[in-house]
């Protein structure tokens, strides 16, 4: 088996420490951007439906706001999202250089795309259950957490799905300005020293890894739709 991968895959034969240590990296970033991004990305998801115009505690103002506030960060390429953070960034971690740096710009491109996806899945939520619940006299409270976030929760998984998938994306993209990870290794060896080999196994891996996170989404949807 090494003398096939030697044969065909010369450079990655060469390196495979340097490849266990860029997947480290990548699920690094995706972890805890996943996590830290996805309980603020819930958090303003949910106020953006609480607060809306009819919303259980509307507040036009503040959703207005909220809601221009989301669209314009969302519509920043990440790319230059990381060059608009890197003061920010600095001063947090102390560097703006490796996967730990790549966390701030990271959290910060997910939450605004999280937070609206989790906005249409709340939306989706039969409006006659959150008037029964509103009319037996639960609290708004109640309200968010048996009503929404439970009716909801297939297709909260659904979102949280895609947007993981994205995080991945994100980190490769992330990788090309010295993040780390697996987009850093098919950039800074595959790409600028002309090692194809490299370039297509750091892809096989992150692919690897999106089917990965699919899956497993797809078993937790049968589990809570049965």
């Amino acid at each position: 088996m090494s003398s096939l991968v030697e044969k065909y895959l010369p450079n990655v034969y060469l390196i495979p420490d340097e490849f266990i240590e860029a997947t480290k990296q990548t699920l690094y970033m995706s972890f805890w951007t996943a996590l830290i991004g996805g309980i603020l990305g819930i958090i303003l998801g949910i106020t953006l439906v609480v607060t809306r115009p009819k919303g259980l505690l509307e507040n036009r103002l503040f959703f207005e706001i909220l809601d221009k506030v989301i669209n314009v960060i969302r519509s920043i390429p990440f790319i230059i999202l990381l060059s608009l953070l890197a003061v920010t960034t600095r001063f947090l971690v102390g560097t703006t250089i490796g996967a730990k740096a790549a966390l701030v710009p990271l959290i910060f491109g997910v939450v605004p795309f999280f937070a609206r996806q989790i906005e249409n899945a709340l939306l989706e939520v039969d409006s006659g259950v959150i008037e029964a619940a509103e009319a037996m006299g639960t609290s708004p409270i109640g309200i968010i957490l048996r009503v929404y976030l439970l009716e909801g929760l297939p297709g909260i998984v659904r979102v949280s799905a895609l947007t993981i998938i994205n995080v991945i994306g994100l980190t490769a993209m992330a990788g090309a300005v010295g993040a780390g990870g697996l987009g850093n290794l098919a950039i800074s060896r595959g790409y600028n020293r002309f090692q194809t080999d490299v370039t297509i196994v750091a892809t096989l891996l992150i692919l690897a890894l999106v089917f990965l996170s699919q899956f497993i989404s797809n078993l937790i949807i049968k589990k809570i739709a049965h």
